[in-house]
């Protein structure tokens, strides 16, 4: 079986946040979700638990880190094409995310990034795979 991952982030409105990653054309898994929390599927390994602040409280001792004015991570993803960079990106400007960094472009790859509705800050990259096997 594969290593999965389970992003685990706090989120001030649950249904917002919700509402926003479905528009970026994720789904949820209801067997891991519940009136707090909401289980993000990304891909058959990667989730993001999304969290109501409260429901967080309950799994660490520290206090949560305002995304707004700190960053606590930056989560990246990567795409098939720069098509898809593009797509993932303007989806989330125009569904409620806002800029986070200026896109980058070195040719071989090609990334952009967003905050989603929390200001946690994704990123999206496109690398050339040719680009990777002529580093072997």
């Amino acid at each position: 079986m594969p290593q999965m991952i389970f992003v685990n982030l706090p989120v001030k409105d649950l249904q917002t946040a919700k509402d926003f990653y479905a528009k970026l054309g994720y789904s949820f898994n209801p067997q891991f979700s519940d009136e707090q929390t909401a289980c993000l599927v990304i891909s058959d390994t990667i989730f993001a638990m999304l969290l109501q602040e409260e429901r967080f409280k309950d799994f660490t001792k520290k206090e949560i880190a305002d995304a707004a004015t700190s960053t606590e991570m930056i989560l990246a993803l990567s795409a098939d094409s720069r098509e898809k960079v593009d797509e993932l990106a303007d989806a989330a400007l125009a569904n409620g995310g806002s800029p986070a960094n200026e896109p980058q472009d070195l040719g071989f790859m090609y990334g952009r990034s967003f905050q989603d509705p929390d200001h946690h800050i994704w990123e999206v990259v496109w690398m050339d795979p040719s680009a990777i096997e002529d580093q072997g």
